[in-house]
């Protein structure tokens, strides 16, 4: 079938990382279950998809991810709105805390989308990020654990925080105070003989402003959701110019590390062109998965869960929990990395907050 790669999108499984050679039982038994699987033809696109499902589902369920060397500190962002910023960074925290690493999400948001997909409180009067930025309150006095997965922590955004912007105006260090704050509650966290964060997402509000800015000096790596349709790469331009700028003045180690493609659709000839033009420009940093449209995804945040929880054996799930494994995979010892830009020293990306 001409697109089934396109639909699937991932290369095949037999040529990836983690396929057995025989010698581990677990992922021998992996490998004969998919290959048991009946082999879809052109014409039949509906078993294509199904089979694609059910490889994923084997492979992937129940697997644990390797661990990072360091914390690895990703903001997730992109100055259009509506290309699945906030869906990205619950579902992929979600998807790598299922797979037994520990994982904060810094809701950065004041719509507090995110602190709402992980079922976390976020009414006015409780303690978050706005108390950590504004008032320097310690991080660990107001991050809370998922109620649904464990292993997921979260700094919640209350409406409290739509004024930040005008507030920290006048401070001090005001584009480093929440990299601050995050070194403390690492720190705090080793003193307290809690667990290493594997992972730190920070979600952002689509502008550019004090919070956004904070948001790429407390990273090393910056993940670009973007929308399968024409103007997503519009907005793609400026938002490079933007970390650029970041880089000269604020953060020289950060790096575009990841770029997702999102809503993709690959019965519509501008998705694929879509795809295949961002895959041409970033060849090593677009990962093989794309999440597709999917109604669970979209239904997910109304039961305040993500769609790992909602509906972990959807489409879209595994989707996000392929994209979480490649994001793991790239980290692990031994992994190639060619995704720092020009200019910036080999291993900066991975250094310690």
């Amino acid at each position: 079938m001409a697109d089934l790669p396109a639909r699937g999108s991932v290369t095949d499984l037999d040529e990836r990382p983690g396929r057995s050679d025989g010698t581990d039982p677990e992922e021998a038994r992996r490998a004969a279950l998919v290959d048991s699987l009946p082999r879809p033809s052109a014409d039949t696109p509906l078993l294509a998809e199904l089979q694609l499902d059910a490889r994923r589902r084997i492979e992937l369920k129940g697997r644990k991810f390797p661990r990072p060397e360091r914390t690895r500190v990703i903001t997730v962002a992109n100055q259009k709105g509506g290309v699945g910023k906030t869906t990205t960074t619950v579902n992929l925290a979600a998807a790598l805390a299922q797979a037994g690493l520990q994982v904060l999400v810094l809701d950065n948001d004041p719509q507090g989308n995110a602190s709402t997909a992980l079922g976390i409180d976020h009414r006015a009067g409780t303690p978050s990020i706005y108390e950590v930025l504004v008032d320097g309150a310690p991080m660990h006095e107001a991050v809370q654990e998922s109620p649904d997965v464990p292993g997921l922590w979260c700094l919640p955004a209350t409406i409290d925080l739509s004024g930040a912007e005008i507030e920290l105006v006048s401070m001090v260090a005001r584009e480093t105070r929440l990299r601050t704050a995050l070194d403390a509650y690492l720190d705090w966290r080793t003193t307290q003989g809690l667990e290493q964060i594997d992972y730190v997402f920070v979600d952002c509000p689509p502008s550019l402003g004090l919070l956004t800015i904070n948001a790429f000096v407390v990273a090393r790596e910056v993940l670009i959701p973007i929308q399968c349709e024409y103007y997503a790469l519009e907005g793609l331009s400026q938002l490079l110019k933007t970390i650029e700028l970041i880089q000269a003045h604020l953060n020289p180690h950060l790096s575009v590390s990841t770029i997702l493609l999102t809503m993709y659709d690959a019965r519509t000839n501008l998705a694929q062109q879509v795809a295949e033009e961002v895959r041409t420009h970033f060849p090593e940093r677009t990962l093989r998965t794309t999440v597709p449209r999917s109604v669970r995804i979209s239904e997910a945040p109304s039961y305040g869960q993500t769609v790992m929880t909602y509906d972990g054996g959807s489409s879209g799930a595994l989707a996000y929990l392929e994209a979480a494994r490649e994001l793991a995979e790239r980290a692990a010892p031994g992994a190639a990395r060619n995704d720092i830009p020009a200019g910036v020293p080999a291993g900066s990306a991975q250094e310690d907050q």
